[in-house]
């Protein structure tokens, strides 16, 4: 599989204006043969907790909006949209993923980031979601789920791949990357992180989005905080041959 990390700014609750971005983005990715692209958290909005405005009907404009690029170029595209999918909850914050066939999964943020107020706008997931894409075990994950290393140990032994979409300020971004690398060694997988850049809400992003193999080599990083297109190769074979040659998983215990 190849994968296209795109890191993008965002105009704020415009989504719009961001697919007009985009566009042009995927467009490239594909171009250079990316069978998976990948946006950030909340991508057409940005991080906004304004959820009662916001938030979208499933099959809403931000989500057809991914089907429908998905469908163009003949690639997978995964990003977060917050959804409102039912009358008397909160709405959640979503992972979509669309094929170029019609083909739909989702993953709903398990952990809200309560230090920004999420979860008083927007209800916690709960479901571990591992999709196969291309042959690639292919486990969902959105940004703050990301400092919770117990929920990826408990689906490394079916995953080749994680995939975490972010809106990670620049102020912890040496968690970020920390955790990123500590998540593909602890579970010897491969880690695709994709976060934003620009401003929003007063906040500033960096980026620092990465493509990591499963001994911790970052096969591709972003070399700025601007916007970017990361791409790189995976396969299923090198996890396998990685914990067959250190097979450290065998010792955990539970």
């Amino acid at each position: 599989m190849r994968i296209a990390a795109i890191q993008h700014d965002l105009v704020w609750e415009n989504p719009s204006a961001n697919f007009y971005n985009l566009a042009p983005m995927i467009s490239k990715a594909s171009d250079s043969g990316a069978n998976l692209v990948v946006l950030s958290e909340m991508f057409s909005t940005g991080f906004s907790m304004a959820s009662e405005k916001i938030a979208e009907k499933q099959e809403g404009e931000s989500e057809s909006f991914l089907a429908e690029q998905a469908k163009i170029h003949n690639v997978w595209i995964a990003a977060s949209v917050p959804i409102k999918d039912s009358e008397n909850e909160l709405p959640v914050n979503r992972l979509i993923v669309r094929g170029p066939r019609g083909e739909s999964h989702k993953y709903d943020k398990l952990f809200p980031f309560t230090f920004a107020g999420e979860h008083e706008n927007y209800r916690a997931g709960n479901q571990l979601v591992t999709i196969e894409l291309l042959g690639i075990r292919t486990s969902l994950f959105i940004c703050y789920d990301l400092r919770f290393a117990d929920v990826f140990w408990e689906l490394a032994p079916d995953t080749d791949l994680y995939l975490v979409v972010a809106n990670w300020p620049s102020t912890r971004r040496e968690h970020w990357k920390s955790l990123l690398r500590s998540r593909a060694i602890e579970n010897q997988a491969y880690v695709v992180g994709v976060n934003r850049v620009g401003q929003g809400d007063g906040l500033l992003y960096q980026g620092d989005s990465a493509i990591i193999d499963p001994l911790g080599e970052v096969l591709q990083e972003a070399s700025s905080g601007g916007e970017e297109i990361l791409i790189a190769d995976i396969e299923a074979e090198r996890v396998s041959e990685v914990r067959d040659a250190f097979p450290f998983m065998n010792d955990r215990r539970k």
